[in-house]
């Protein structure tokens, strides 16, 4: 009798990626949404499980999997503490003008997959777009075209249980073959089920890794849309990103349509108290058992940046191949680039998770990378407080929008200046 995925339910520690759902052998989990949490959560039919454990031994948050996949995978311990394994760093965009606009940042995953296909690589890939009918929820489906391709571009700053998916990898004819595309909970779940089951692995032959802080939860968009007076109902589209770089959320409404600036909303969104706890213990920021790993390049030397670039992390052969069969068909353009910037560019957002800072003093799951000093357990115990005061349905009503983004501002800078000094230290 194994363990099953209520335990991590239980614990409060679920990241919703999905991937239980796909591997119950049974089908007896499905996700819903918890109202309160705002999160997706697998709930199972207890009259069909039989407590395989399949569901619990699959999960990105039952073990600390990293460097255990890293010698799977690549055969060796993480080459860069802060990054992990890699072969070569890059900034790009894909050489098509209209995908690397409407993208969040440069379109080369867009471009690469339209690549894939078009050559034959791949029979699909496994990506997200936004329900048609209830556009404020993701629909994580098998993409066989260019158009849904381009349909499921841009960042989705919600939940995303992007491995239900898989399910439909595994029903796939014999012989095809998939990318997915996910955050790095996604891929590290996908990980732990290509372990499990041997067809997943055979099938999924490139994974293409986003950088991911977190993903707020479903109240974060809503309560953010109240402040312009837009409630979900009236929603007919919403787009996170696009539009140049670093892009608006775009709202469309029947009479209206609004565009956001993305500094302007995920001060917002960004905040501890929309962050599941599963999250907030994850150490992982640049997706490091993909094949290619994609992030922002929030650097000084794209200050000026308009249209939009990625930065890029080459992990395995097979991911360095594609890029450069792309690149050498004009698909994309690619600049070498050191580790060094790819940190630079992400700086706060790794050394938080290295740190485990959010969940200092929360159950631990995963192993802190790096050793936490005084001033970040003083920086914990501020994200505490953030959380507890406005998670807290009487204090929220009492504080105004601004108290809470000035606040979080400030925090986050913190943050920063914090994981600079050790940024400086660690390259001396």
């Amino acid at each position: 009798m194994g363990k099953n995925i209520e335990i991590i339910v239980r614990d409060n520690l679920c990241q919703g990626c999905g991937t239980c759902v796909s591997l119950c052998p049974k089908q007896a989990i499905r996700l819903t949404i918890d109202e309160e949490k705002g999160i997706y959560i697998p709930k199972i039919d207890r009259a069909s499980c039989d407590n395989c454990g399949i569901c619990f031994n699959c999960c990105p948050c039952a073990f600390d999997n990293l460097k255990f996949l890293n010698q799977v995978i690549f055969g060796r311990k993480p080459g860069d503490p802060l990054i992990g394994h890699f072969l070569n760093c890059y900034t790009g965009y894909a050489q098509d003008n209209d995908i690397r606009y409407h993208s969040s940042s440069g379109g080369v995953i867009t471009a690469l997959l339209i690549f894939a296909l078009e050559e034959e690589i791949i029979n699909g890939a496994l990506v997200t777009r936004m329900q048609k009918n209830k556009p404020l929820e993701p629909a994580p489906f098998i993409a066989r075209t260019r158009q849904e391709i381009i349909e499921a571009s841009r960042s989705k700053y919600c939940p995303v249980p992007a491995n239900i998916a898989l399910k439909e990898i595994l029903k796939s004819e014999p012989k095809e073959k998939f990318a997915i595309v996910g955050l790095p909970c996604h891929i590290l779940g996908d990980r732990r089920a290509e372990q499990i089951n041997k067809q997943l692995n055979e099938k999924i032959i490139l994974r293409l890794g986003l950088f991911c802080n977190h993903n707020p939860n479903f109240h974060a968009t809503r309560i953010f849309l109240r402040k312009f007076n837009i409630q979900s109902k009236n929603i007919i589209k919403l787009h996170y990103r696009g539009q140049g770089w670093p892009g608006y959320m775009q709202v469309i409404q029947a009479d209206n349509k609004l565009k956001i600036p993305l500094r302007e909303y995920w001060s917002f969104l960004g905040a501890t108290p929309f962050i599941a706890n599963g999250c907030l213990i994850c150490n992982d920021q640049t997706a490091e058992l993909a094949d290619i790993s994609f992030g922002d390049p929030w650097l000084q030397d794209f200050k000026s940046e308009k249209v939009g670039q990625s930065i890029i992390i080459s992990r395995t052969q097979r991911g360095e191949e594609i890029l450069q069969k792309a690149k050498k068909a004009k698909i994309i353009e690619l600049n070498p680039v050191s580790e060094k910037k790819i940190i630079s560019s992400q700086l706060s957002s790794i050394y938080l998770k290295k740190k485990n800072i959010r969940g200092l003093f929360g159950k631990k799951i995963f192993t802190n990378i790096l050793k936490p000093d005084f001033l970040d357990y003083l920086l914990a115990l501020l994200f505490k407080l953030e959380k507890f005061c406005f998670q807290n349905r009487w204090l929220v009503r009492l504080i105004p929008f601004k108290v809470f983004s000035f606040f979080n501002t400030a925090l986050n800078n913190l943050l920063y200046r914090k994981s600079l000094y050790d940024f400086k230290k660690y390259t001396e």
